[in-house]
């Protein structure tokens, strides 16, 4: 019986310590992950072309996954994040490129179009409380479809790009370290972003009330938070950083497409999940989201270096999905 006791005692404080310190499981993940990697690979994995390969994926996927834990942590989803990342790139080629308007005007419109896209959800959310998972399931359609009316179909070659409105293409530029290791404005760009909304959420006042607005609703109200007021600012923030995303997809293919990332939601969603953010709100971190980020980065280089088929990445993608919100479960057992 006091063995029982004892086990329960130390089931219960592990619990605790992954509840104060969520970024513990997806470091030790990455960890293994590399590990695991750099054995089955070998010296491949961790040539400097290769890491530099992955740091390059790890950008789209980190930004949208920044934009898809704001959300997350007010208890919602952001089926949306994908599309807003398009459809703001095909505005800022269309606008500069198609309609030959100057760059910076292209580059303020595109966010313009992800603060519209933000707002419209946060609206839907906020003020007419429709539950987050159908408004943004509903606007992906929406969003999708001005995607095609916007591009007309077409797609903006990477040497239209560059004759006309390089500057689009800024993000892809690369800045060479030694050993041939490279690092483009894009990725800066996203430890720019990481930084101001870890700043955000940890150091600022609306940091504090979209951790209340997720965890308890009701007692935020009660404790004189304007909930509503901050759902609509955590989507519109959520949707200019898609547009960003947007930028910087431009930068990493050169061109601009309305088919565009086909697997970003997904994967910014498993980032955010496989980094601790609980998808009930409340409990997560963007140094969590950067790891889970690269997680993902890592699997799925490590297994196309492995030579293992697309399908063995989304198979293995989906268990990382699994297996975290499993143990989210397990902890939420412990709080409750």
């Amino acid at each position: 019986m006091e063995f029982q006791l004892q086990r329960k005692s130390k089931t219960r404080a592990f619990r605790n310590f992954l509840h104060r310190y969520p970024t513990v499981i997806p470091a030790v993940t990455l960890a293994i992950a590399v590990g695991l990697f750099a054995l089955i690979v070998g010296e491949r994995f961790f040539s400097p072309f290769n890491l530099t390969l992955v740091m390059q994926q790890v950008t789209i996927i980190g930004l949208l996954g920044i934009a898809q834990t704001l959300v997350i942590l007010t208890a919602g989803i952001d089926l949306s994040v994908g599309v807003i990342m398009i459809l703001s790139s095909v505005v800022m080629g269309r606008v500069s490129v198609t309609y030959g308007l100057p760059v910076e005007l292209a580059l303020f419109l595109g966010l313009a179009t992800g603060f519209l896209c933000g707002l419209f959800n946060g609206l839907l959310v906020a003020l007419i409380r429709l539950p987050p998972f159908i408004v943004t399931l509903g606007t992906w359609s929406v969003y999708g479809a001005i995607i095609y009316l916007v591009s007309r179909s077409e797609t903006i070659r990477a040497q239209q790009i560059e004759d006309t409105a390089p500057f689009l293409q800024w993000t892809g530029n690369m800045i060479r370290l030694e050993g041939g290791a490279v690092i483009t404005y894009g990725t800066i760009l996203l430890l720019v972003v990481a930084a101001a909304v870890w700043y955000l959420l940890n150091r600022s006042s609306y940091g504090r009330h979209i951790y209340a607005t997720g965890d308890e609703p009701d007692a935020a109200r009660l404790a004189g938070i304007k909930t509503a007021r901050t759902l609509i600012f955590v989507y519109v923030l959520c949707g200019v950083l898609c547009a960003l995303a947007g930028w910087v997809l431009i930068g990493r293919i050169g061109a601009v497409s309305p088919l565009g990332n086909q697997t970003a939601n997904l994967d910014a969603i498993t980032a955010v999940v496989i980094g601790g953010t609980s998808l009930f709100g409340g409990r997560g971190s963007i140094i969590g989201t950067l790891m889970g980020a690269l997680i993902v980065g890592v699997f799925r280089n490590g297994l196309a270096l492995a030579g293992l088929d697309v399908l063995w990445q989304e198979f293995s993608v989906g268990l990382l999905i699994i297996a975290a919100v499993t143990i989210d479960q397990w902890v939420r057992k412990m709080s409750a």
